[in-house]
């Protein structure tokens, strides 16, 4: 059996730039433990898997180690891919996940991606999170992510978390932000849990991101920078009860795989 799949830097408008993944378009799924082992042997933050299902592609994304439940760059790069490669007609794509519907539009140029707004509860203080991230939080809010928020784009930037002691903890992975120099917000995210120490851009963090900046600026569209190693920007709105995360992408490879 051969595959062919495409390798796509998503939020960036360059090679080497944004949040790279691995897309596979599939007549049928796969079993997961082969797509698992797929997305091992690419070995980057994430691989989606995109199987058209009546008028919805539904996807399915897979870290080196695990299955998660929501990612929004590698449905950036998806719908990237279904656009440009496979020549999808349409200039918004419908998408089903476990975590619900999701959809990306084409709007001059740009892809948009249509998530949920989420708002994060307060956490209860735990000296563990300052320790493990090796900064002092100005305040700890949390799902099944942890959102951290720190007094300056700088401290973001020197953020150096122990990772083995971030691991421990009982959250998926850990956001860091604070205002930006230059874009309304910054953040980082890291993952060690799920096999990714830090992700260099994270589209489905800004569905807790967005709301939270929203109503501390006042503003219903922001821009926002995740200032990784690679980096990315997003481009973000507020939308009711959904986060509209914009962004660029670039195709850097294309090949098939080989399971014969």
């Amino acid at each position: 059996m051969a595959l062919a799949f495409h390798q796509v830097d998503a939020f960036s408008d360059r090679p080497f730039s944004g949040n790279p993944a691995m897309v596979y378009r599939l007549d049928a799924w796969l079993s997961d433990e082969l797509m698992q082992r797929i997305a091992a042997e690419h070995n980057l933050a994430e691989t989606a898997f995109v199987v058209r299902e009546g008028q919805a592609w539904h996807i399915r994304w897979f870290t080196p180690t695990t299955e998660v439940p929501l990612c929004g760059h590698a449905t950036l790069a998806s719908a990237y891919v279904l656009f440009n490669i496979y020549k999808e007609p349409a200039e918004r794509l419908d998408f089903v996940c476990k975590s619900g519907p999701l959809s990306v539009t084409r709007e001059d140029g740009r892809l948009w991606l249509d998530f949920p707004a989420i708002a994060p509860p307060a956490v209860a203080a735990n000296p563990q999170i300052a320790e493990a991230l090796g900064v002092q939080p100005v305040e700890v809010l949390g799902t099944n992510q942890l959102f951290v928020v720190l007094d300056s784009e700088q401290a973001v930037r020197e953020c150096r978390p122990d990772m083995a002691a971030l691991a421990k903890l009982p959250w998926l992975g850990a956001i860091v932000t604070a205002r930006g120099d230059r874009h309304d917000f910054v953040s980082r995210f890291f993952a060690p849990a799920i096999g990714i120490n830090e992700d260099p851009v994270t589209g489905s963090t800004h569905c807790l991101l967005i709301p939270y900046w929203a109503q501390q600026l006042d503003k219903l569209s922001l821009t926002a920078y995740q200032c990784s190693a690679r980096g990315g920007e997003l481009f973000c709105r507020l939308e009711g009860e959904r986060v509209k995360i914009g962004g660029d992408a670039t195709l850097v490879a294309s090949g098939t795989l080989h399971l014969d």
